[in-house]
């Protein structure tokens, strides 16, 4: 059997107790392929379902319990392009060059959009049939189970480490990175790959975001802020709470960790709103979302501090291909002239994280993006009403130099202090390149606005009281600048976003 892109694959099939088959099929219309994709899928995932309940009830099963993710695939033979010019400017939607593209896929119920979308484009650039079909990518049985389905929790010791001989398990193979960081490579006669991720992927990365966050991907949206202190949380509750008052608000929901719902007023519950409840405890990076009807709403998550903290979380939510992500959060300054609460919109990274030196090599440049850049600086304008040099006096456009050791400045060689001088830089943090890599490695827009909190080079740390009435100053409004950020993202089309500046020379169709 073949091996699919981005994973490994060991057959047992002879014993495999498997579905009953499903002819692949040809389709012009996409919405018939997505709904024969959807089909594949509910049956595959019906058909573990049933084999785990009868596993877990005690029962002989008559072989290894098998079912496959859909697959779609597209061949051409030509490097034409037949588009409009509507779709012309978009740097996804279409195929490198001649051949046969595939890939698989996952959670129609979540991607249905997304999906549609892809199909649409690819048929409209190049008039050729889409072939679904099943792959031969076995479905994880945890990957099978519903949001609140835990039947494997009655498992005796026993049975439950005789689960791999009966059911497949995740299986790391299958799941690397190689097709985003450009480094995969398919065998002869092997289809390219169609897109970034994998179903495999994919459904590692929903269930690790369930986990981090503590909300179901269900509820992520097409914009992401990140922060690194919990203070931009507690306000963005707060705008979140007040907005599910105003009867006018475009945002439907406001869900917190737990997958506790408040719905606007005058708007009925739906269904799994009665499954949320508060936890115990804050999960590792919680996850806060105000959504809209079209999911062009607002996800924040407080990553806390640190790379590796930024790294993983943008690992996972890049699979459900969010328009943009921004960094907001606060920031050492390392220029004289600036003041605490002054902002700093970064134009240039300088990776000292050292969490994506084997994915993404220093040498790999991280470019800003206009039109993330110019959302953030007239974002500022419009919050804090000033304008030239008055606005120019309170934010400054430079480096950001991101560092995975939080005592930088306490080394006797003063060697970062002399590299962060050499780059330019005029801030540092912990978490800005880090996400700001990610996103480009992930083909994510990208961009950061951060607030000097302090300034070690110059004397000025943070006091105790000093530090709660700066939060309490500055946090309220740069969240208000986030967000004013993505409104006007969302005002100009989310298709001037996608720019071909992270698309490499041979790029996956799907965006």
């Amino acid at each position: 059997m073949r091996r699919p892109p981005g994973g490994a694959f060991v057959d047992n099939s002879a014993m495999a107790y498997l579905p009953p088959p499903i002819a692949t099929t040809r389709h012009t219309d996409p919405a018939a392929a997505l709904a024969q994709a959807r089909k594949i899928y509910d049956q595959s995932l019906a058909h573990l379902r049933r084999g785990m309940q009868r596993y877990v009830a005690g029962e002989t099963l008559p072989g290894h319990v098998r079912a496959c993710y859909p697959f779609v695939r597209v061949e051409t033979d030509t490097v034409l392009r037949r588009n409009s010019a509507d779709i012309a400017r978009l740097s996804f939607g279409f195929v490198a060059g001649p051949g046969k593209f595939e890939t698989t896929l996952t959670r129609p119920d979540l991607f249905g959009d997304y999906y549609l979308e892809q199909f649409t484009l690819l048929l409209q650039n190049h008039q050729v049939e889409l072939e679904v079909g099943v792959s031969h990518q076995p479905i994880p049985v945890h990957f099978s189970f519903a949001e609140h389905d835990h039947i494997e929790g009655t498992l005796s010791a026993e049975r439950r480490q005789r689960m791999r001989d009966m059911f497949d398990l995740p299986d790391l193979a299958a799941m690397d990175d190689g097709i985003a960081n450009g480094t995969f490579e398919p065998r002869a006669g092997e289809p390219e790959p169609l897109a970034l991720f994998t179903a495999p992927r994919v459904d590692y990365s929903l269930h690790r975001l369930r986990h981090y966050t503590g909300t179901a991907p269900e509820y992520f949206q097409n914009f992401v802020l990140f922060t690194n202190y919990q203070f931009y949380i507690d306000e963005f509750v707060r705008l979140g709470r007040a907005a599910m008052q105003d009867p006018s608000s475009d945002y439907i929901a406001f869900v917190e960790p737990g997958n506790m719902v408040t719905r606007r007023v005058g708007l009925p519950p739906e269904a799994g709103d009665e499954y949320g409840a508060e936890p115990l405890r804050l999960p590792q990076m919680p996850g806060y979302h105000l959504l809209r009807a079209d999911r062009t709403g607002i996800t924040m998550v407080n990553i806390g501090v640190g790379p590796a903290n930024a790294k993983n979380i943008t690992d996972h939510i890049a699979v459900l291909r969010p328009h943009a992500w921004i960094m907001l959060g606060h920031c050492a300054g390392l220029r004289n002239t600036q003041h605490l609460g002054d902002y700093v919109l970064a134009h240039g990274y300088v990776r000292e994280d050292h969490v994506l030196d084997e994915e993404l090599p220093l040498w790999v440049p991280i470019p800003a993006l206009a039109e993330i850049q110019v959302a953030l600086e007239q974002a500022v304008a419009d919050v804090t009403k000033m304008k030239g040099p008055e606005l120019k006096r309170i934010m400054r456009t430079g480096t950001v130099a991101s560092t995975d050791n939080r005592n930088w400045e306490l080394l006797p060689d003063n060697g970062p202090q002399r590299r962060f001088s050499q780059s330019r830089a005029v801030a540092l943090d912990m978490e800005s390149a880090t996400i700001a890599a990610n996103g480009f490695r992930f083909r994510v827009p990208y961009g950061t606005l951060l607030c000097v909190s302090d300034k070690p080079l110059h004397g000025e740390i943070k006091l105790p009281g000093m530090a709660d009435h700066f939060y309490r100053e500055r946090v309220d409004q740069h969240l208000r600048i986030g967000v004013r950020a993505i409104e006007l993202l969302r005002e100009q089309g989310v298709d001037q976003l996608h720019s071909r500046k992270l698309r490499s020379f041979a790029e996956v169709a799907f965006q």
